[in-house]
């Protein structure tokens, strides 16, 4: 009853994007209560369930949701790739715009559980580019070119990991939905692809 409170409330938010401030408060509540009742008490050990990739349906990070504020692009799905027995992860954003000119912004990260619900998150590489160019097909067709090494026809550059770290608390875990809270104050809700 509560996941279906919290999943009819972001439903029409467009990821975020669409959310009052009202909203926004209400949402926030929602996810609280759910993160309360949490049924994985330890979900980095729930490896089973953590692995495999998840669509982003609410988010309060500025970073993923300012990509839609690009003059004529529009952010289309993002999703977060996670392969447990190789401790990575990958962010997928779609980008949308004029025809032709379809984009996307991609992070490749390394993670390291610290604790039974937290991992620290180290990026590695930054992969900005049109679809096309990059032959974008899916998000497992994208992780396999970068796991073989491909070097793309994009901004595809490697990130000095010192500099950019931070870490993800999951707070709620179950078959097909994920809470994470992440250092920067910022709420992700997802569900398995």
């Amino acid at each position: 009853m509560l996941k279906a409170k919290l999943l009819e409330a972001i439903a029409p938010q467009n990821r975020g994007l669409l959310a009052s401030a009202t909203e926004k408060q209400a949402i926030l509540a929602a996810i609280t209560e759910l993160e309360d009742r949490n049924p994985t008490p330890e979900p980095i050990a729930a490896t089973d369930l953590l692995d495999g990739n998840w669509r982003l349906l609410y988010t309060t990070s500025s970073d993923l949701l300012n990509i839609d504020r690009l003059p004529l692009f529009q952010l289309g799905q993002i999703y977060q790739c996670i392969r447990v027995k190789e401790a990575k992860v990958y962010n997928i954003a779609e980008v949308y715009g004029l025809p032709f000119l379809e984009g996307l912004v991609s992070v490749a990260a390394r993670f390291e559980p610290v604790s039974n619900r937290r991992v620290q998150v180290k990026f590695e590489r930054s992969i900005v580019g049109l679809q096309r160019l990059i032959d974008y097909r899916s998000p497992d067709a994208l992780i396999q070119d970068i796991e073989s090494g491909k070097k793309f026809t994009a901004l595809d550059f490697n990130i000095d990991n010192r500099d950019r770290q931070g870490w993800l608390d999951v707070t709620y875990l179950d078959d097909d939905l994920r809470i994470g809270r992440g250092n920067e104050g910022s709420v992700f809700v997802l569900t398995k692809v």
